[in-house]
């Protein structure tokens, strides 16, 4: 894929729970070599049946970006002006496209993700699965402001991620050296 070239997917997942509609915009080159798009629609999937009750039928964006773009989303909507590795953006009003229920987007970094996962030393498709778990279940109401929030969400997560059969991101030895949980 061409630099400044944007592909889009979308993928429906049904079966137990709710069924999920996730349109995946490719928008930084790079991501394709990193994760499958039916990967990261199982992360949004397996997080949207875990975190409980939601609409039968929901959607999700995700965007994959670069650096760059994260940078200007987290100073535009957050006040920082630096790139981050994942950033959820909730549906404020519930809007209902048919009968599908749009709950937010989620927009990842191809640079931060391989980056971080280069630090903890995990493959870097994991470590997208993992930010689309966390983007998700913020899209659904879960926060980590204060530390009973976050444990909670933390145990969560573990929980998902271990029924997509990956490891606990929160493990000691997942955490790069020196970083605080």
């Amino acid at each position: 894929m061409e630099t400044g070239e944007a592909r889009s997917t979308s993928a429906r997942m049904s079966g137990k729970g709710p069924e999920l509609s996730v349109d995946i915009i490719h928008e930084a080159p790079g991501w394709d070599a990193l994760v499958e798009d039916a990967a990261l629609t199982a992360a949004a999937r397996a997080a949207c049946v875990a975190a409980g009750p939601v609409d039968r039928r929901c959607g999700v964006a995700l965007l994959l970006t670069g650096d760059t773009e994260m940078r200007r989303l987290n100073a535009a909507w957050r006040g920082k002006d630096q790139p981050t590795n994942v950033l959820s953006f909730p549906q404020e009003a519930s809007p209902v496209d048919g009968d599908i229920r749009h709950l937010g987007d989620i927009a990842l970094a191809l640079e931060a993700v391989t980056r971080e996962a280069a630090e903890r030393r995990i493959p870097p498709r994991q470590h997208a699965a993992h930010l689309v778990v966390h983007g998700m279940l913020h899209l659904l109401g879960y926060d980590h402001d204060h530390d009973a929030e976050a444990e909670r969400m933390e145990a969560l997560e573990t929980e998902i991620l271990r029924g997509l059969g990956l490891p606990d991101p929160y493990a000691e030895e997942m955490m790069p050296a020196g970083e605080v949980r």
